[in-house]
């Protein structure tokens, strides 16, 4: 069963703002803070390769997102894609996968905020409160994130295009930070520091196995793409190019991770890359105070890393509210979460949930909400593979449908992206390997999960047959195509009734 409407959002999202979204979102705090431990286990140039592979593994799997996105631009995105392919159950389960994936990401920056002011101004910490696992919790803490997480939500609901400037500001200073590191490096830089770790291993063998080890991790932080397919309604470019502003997101995260690891291998030696993995942990912002001589400079690159946290948290509010409301257009989580703003046309319940609970998520602790991180990452790349086994499926199913941005060799492209976003969940599932889940994340999945059936089921038999209701977005033109004809004298009525209207309104 399936239902015509026009849009209720506004399309405020040009070529650049789709593009500082996606971006944003992909690169947060890790480059900061994990490099160091990239080039321990890969090398500088086996880590770099390590994270060209893993792209090309997301790469493939956007290239499914760029042609389903360009043929169905509805808000939702896998919540459309997996429903025309598998029907309502399977986009249930999509949908609410990718949803507890923005939202634990959202919740983990709202804990990381906070604890990088303590980089920068170590006195920070004030009115100690109690602990979580190991974790110990100060009122100051609590205060800036609660705040903060207020502040981005406010920013969400007044409009799309403000939280968009602001994913603008933003990203252009993460950049900034970026370049800086990289031209310092090559100035600063010497090519002996890279003697002894260019790559890690003692045979071809081993260092071949250490590269995919990199790999292997890679394509979590490359999560954050997909918001695109999310905001797909509020996007004002042609539907092909949006196919390719998605593509080109992947490709500049992937060129800005390998760089920062490169310029990083080329200012430090192995044994300052130990030293500082020992000391702050923050070996990018080492290597930049080591490439300027001044451990000033390190505050630079702690401050691009803090406007990661905001980009990434900001980019998941966008994509989480968004999914949670084509969900409720559905019907099949409570209608109550598909109420736009009457103003700015966000979806304020949504976001005001998604808000509440980055406010709640700082009293549990970093280390509960690294495991929530690591639980909603599992259900990113669940979405990722039925998205591509949907891809798949509409090729056969729908060979006639127009596709904007049309993938070629659509078999090869389907079956890689469902083979790495399946390698990918197998990763989390296999215990011991370098992204297995343990037994706390593997509960918070099960809850997860108990709560959609819970939702399931109450929605079912409360909405009955419009339970899993497609809501097809329709263009002003087919809109007009579909309303009745009237006769001249009706027209003239009409357009006179208008004007008058008009007229009234803007009178002096």
């Amino acid at each position: 069963m399936n239902n015509q409407k026009k849009s209720d959002f506004d399309k405020v999202f040009s070529s650049w703002d789709i593009l500082v979204i996606a971006f944003g979102a992909m690169i947060g705090w890790g480059w900061v803070v994990s490099s160091g431990g990239w080039i321990e286990k890969g090398g500088v140039l086996g880590a770099a390769l390590g994270f060209v592979i893993g792209g090309i593994m997301i790469f493939f799997i956007g290239l499914t997102y760029a042609e389903l996105t360009a043929a169905m631009p509805q808000c939702g995105g896998e919540h459309v894609f997996s429903h025309r392919a598998m029907g309502s159950t399977g986009s249930f389960i999509c949908t609410w996968a990718i949803i507890l994936g923005y939202v634990s990401v959202a919740c983990f920056e709202a804990c990381a905020f906070p604890t990088i002011i303590t980089y920068l101004w170590p006195g920070f910490l004030k009115g100690y409160l109690y602990s979580v696992a190991g974790f110990d919790i100060y009122a100051s803490w609590l205060l800036v994130a609660i705040i903060i997480a207020a502040l981005i939500t406010g920013i969400n609901i007044i409009g799309a295009k403000t939280a968009a400037i602001l994913q603008t500001i933003l990203t252009v200073i993460i950049g900034g930070a970026g370049i800086l590191l990289i031209v310092a490096s090559v100035i600063n830089g010497d090519v002996a520091n890279l003697e002894g770790q260019m790559f890690m291993g003692e045979s071809t063998g081993s260092m071949f196995k250490a590269i995919l080890g990199v790999a292997a991790v890679t394509p979590f932080y490359f999560i954050g793409f997909d918001v695109i397919p999310q905001a797909a309604e509020e996007i004002n470019v042609p539907l092909k190019k949006i196919g390719k502003m998605l593509i080109l997101s992947v490709v500049l995260a992937v060129v800005f991770y390998a760089f920062v690891i490169i310029a990083v291998g080329y200012v430090m030696n192995p044994e300052a890359i130990a030293a500082s993995q020992a000391g702050t942990g923050l070996v990018t912002a080492d290597a930049m105070a080591a490439a300027f001589g001044t451990p000033i400079m390190a505050k630079v690159i702690i401050v691009g890393g803090m406007c990661g946290i905001i980009t990434s948290w900001n980019s998941f509010m966008i994509g989480g509210s968004r999914a949670m409301y084509s969900m409720a257009e559905s019907y099949m989580i409570p209608k109550f979460f598909a109420k736009l703003h009457p103003k700015s046309k966000t979806p304020i319940n949504s976001l005001v949930l998604i808000g509440v609970l980055t406010m709640l998520a700082p009293f549990a602790g970093r280390k509960m909400l690294v495991w929530i991180s690591d639980a909603g990452n599992f259900g990113c790349c669940l979405a990722y593979c039925m998205v591509s086994l949907s891809f798949l499926i509409l090729r056969k199913k729908e060979p006639d449908m127009e596709r904007p941005y049309k993938v070629g060799p659509y078999k090869f492209v389907g079956f890689m992206a469902v083979a790495m976003s399946g390698f990918m969940v197998v990763m989390y599932c296999i215990p011991g390997s370098a992204a297995g889940l343990v037994i706390q994340e593997w509960l918070m999945v099960g809850a997860w999960s108990l709560l959609g059936v819970v939702f399931y089921a109450i929605c079912k038999s409360k909405y009955k047959e419009k339970f899993g209701l497609l809501v097809e977005i329709i263009s002003d033109e087919d809109a007009a195509s579909l309303m009745p004809e009237a006769d001249d004298e009706e027209l003239d009525q009409v357009i006179d009734a208008a004007i008058e209207r008009v007229l009234t309104k803007y009178a002096a």
